[in-house]
C-alpha cells in the first residue's frame, strides 16, 4: 500500500443516551465501545476519549517508524512505544498538558545503533498524530539488540538507552 497525497479526510460517529457505552462508528471498520475514564466515574474497563487519544499517538509513532525504516531500508525485530499523558485544569479549561513517549526498539546483533536512534527520533518529529497536539512533549529512544542463538537467558542483551 502507498500513502495517498494530501488532503485526507476521517469519519467517526459517537452516538449515546444519558448513561452507558458510546460506540465509536468509522466506515468499514468495526464498532467500538467507549466508556468514561475510571477519573470521569466511568468503569476503567472499556476505552475511554482519553485513552483513545493516548493511544492514538503510541499507534501513530509505531506506524510512522515503521514508515521511516521503511524508506530507510533499516530492518529490525520489535518496537515497543508507551505514551504516558497528563490532564490538567489550566485557567478552568482541562487540557492534556504533557506527553511522554518512550520507544524501545529491539534490532539483531550487529545492527547499526546510531542509525537506529536516528530513526527513531525521526519517527517521533514525524508523527502526525502527536504533531497535532497542543501538550508539552518529550521523547525517550532505547534500542536493544536480540542476543544471538548461542546466549542464554532472557533473549534480548541491552545495548544502548
Amino acid at each position: 500500500m502507498r500513502a495517498q497525497p494530501y488532503p485526507h479526510s476521517y469519519s467517526v460517529a459517537a452516538r449515546g443516551g444519558p448513561s452507558g457505552l458510546v460506540p465509536l462508528n468509522s466506515p468499514g471498520l468495526p464498532e467500538l465501545a467507549s466508556a468514561p475514564a475510571p477519573q470521569f466515574g466511568g468503569p476503567g474497563t472499556l476505552w475511554s476519549p482519553e485513552t483513545l487519544l493516548v493511544g492514538a499517538i503510541a499507534n501513530c509513532y509505531v506506524m510512522t517508524f515503521r514508515a521511516v525504516s521503511g524508506a530507510a531500508l533499516f530492518g529490525w525485530l520489535g518496537l515497543e512505544c508507551r505514551v504516558d499523558a497528563v490532564l490538567e485544569s489550566v485557567k478552568r479549561t482541562p487540557g492534556f498538558t504533557r506527553f511522554r513517549t518512550v520507544a524501545t526498539l529491539t534490532v539483531a546483533p550487529g545492527a547499526d545503533l546510531a542509525k537506529a536512534r536516528r530513526l527513531l527520533n525521526k519517527a517521533d518529529a514525524a508523527c502526525l498524530v502527536a504533531n497535532s497536539l497542543r501538550g508539552e512533549r518529550t521523547f525517550e529512544a532505547h534500542v536493544v539488540a536480540a542476543a544471538s542463538a548461542a546466549g542464554a537467558g532472557s533473549g534480548l542483551s541491552r545495548a544502548e538507552q
